[in-house]
């Protein structure tokens, strides 16, 4: 553990009653970047889920979730503080870094945690409400405080916790969740693996020096290289699946088609490069633009729902 955050520890415990903390610290515990993606699949369920919301009721409900999603970021570096301070990836966020406490950044996720449950609850309905307090407990409790330091399993079934969003999306508009928001679910749960996966196999020695079980760790770079490349291939035709049935059009089927197969290459690249930098930087690659590729998906869904560009295959094909 660092001196940093050794630091911090002690000062928890009664040397002091405050951090140096300022705004972009505490909205630097949120994890904006996972917000950012939260709001975007979030939307995509509420725009593709059959019927229609009142838009302040939309937007007030569209806030409530990304601001849950930040509390169980907020909540998941709280805890994971000690392990974060070893790894360089991490060690310059706000705890360890001795810029908040850890009690500060406690106290910020569970009100803001209770907050956003009980503002989704009162403008939109209570499944939606509960579905957002299960997805906040699941990252929060069940993925950091469980799964990833005990399996290297831990980002597959972790991964659901990231891929709630659209459900909670058409909850909100339709106070029920089908096939739409299942299949959103679908692509973002299995998008995960291959994303993270991709990472840690640069990151293996910051996961080893933190004593994480993340698979390359585990397993080894070779059975993770396979495991990357068998995800993605069943991604890519999921991910056609929203044109296939009616809420993604045209220009979706388009890109989920032309994307999916870069996917595809940039994950056998990662397969067949597998010494020095050159396996790196293939790892990068499709940590890159696993990115650019789930963000295009949910954008296309969203002009074509949201903007009134929907072209269904049955109109276009007949």
């Amino acid at each position: 553990m660092s001196a940093a955050f050794d630091q911090i520890t002690q000062a928890d415990d009664g040397v002091s009653l405050s951090s140096p903390g300022e705004a972009q610290d505490f909205f630097a515990l949120l994890k904006p970047r996972v917000m950012f993606l939260v709001i975007v699949t979030a939307l995509g369920g509420m725009v593709a889920a059959p019927g229609t919301v009142n838009p302040v009721i939309g937007l007030a409900a569209l806030l409530a979730i990304s601001v849950g999603a930040g509390a169980s970021g907020c909540l998941n570096m709280w805890w994971d503080a000690d392990i974060d301070a070893v790894m360089a990836r991490t060690a310059n966020r706000p705890i360890p870094a001795g810029r908040i406490l850890p009690s500060e950044a406690l106290a910020f996720g569970l009100t803001l945690s209770i907050g956003s449950v009980l503002v989704l609850g009162l403008v939109a309905n209570l499944l939606s409400a509960a579905m957002l307090a299960f997805t906040i407990f699941f990252y929060a409790v069940v993925y950091s405080m469980w799964l990833k330091r005990a399996t290297p399993q831990n980002i597959v079934i972790g991964g659901a916790a990231g891929a709630f969003p659209p459900m909670i999306g058409e909850a909100v508009v339709t106070g029920d969740f089908g096939l739409t928001s299942i299949v959103l679910f679908a692509i973002i749960f299995l998008w995960t693996p291959p994303h993270f996966w991709a990472l840690a196999l640069v990151k293996s020695g910051d996961y080893a020096r933190a004593g994480i079980p993340m698979l390359p760790n585990v397993a080894g770079p070779a059975a993770t290289r396979r495991q990357i490349v068998a995800y993605t291939l069943v991604l890519a035709p999921v991910a056609v699946l929203p044109a296939l049935m009616g809420f993604g059009g045209l220009i979706y089927l388009i890109v989920s088609v032309v994307t999916g197969l870069a996917m595809i290459g940039l994950s056998l690249r990662v397969l067949h490069v597998t010494e020095g930098e050159p396996a790196n930087k293939a790892a990068y690659a499709l940590f890159g633009f696993s990115i650019l590729y789930l963000f295009l998906l949910f954008a296309v869904l969203l002009a074509e729902n949201g903007l009134g560009l929907m072209w269904a295959l049955p109109k276009v094909l007949g």
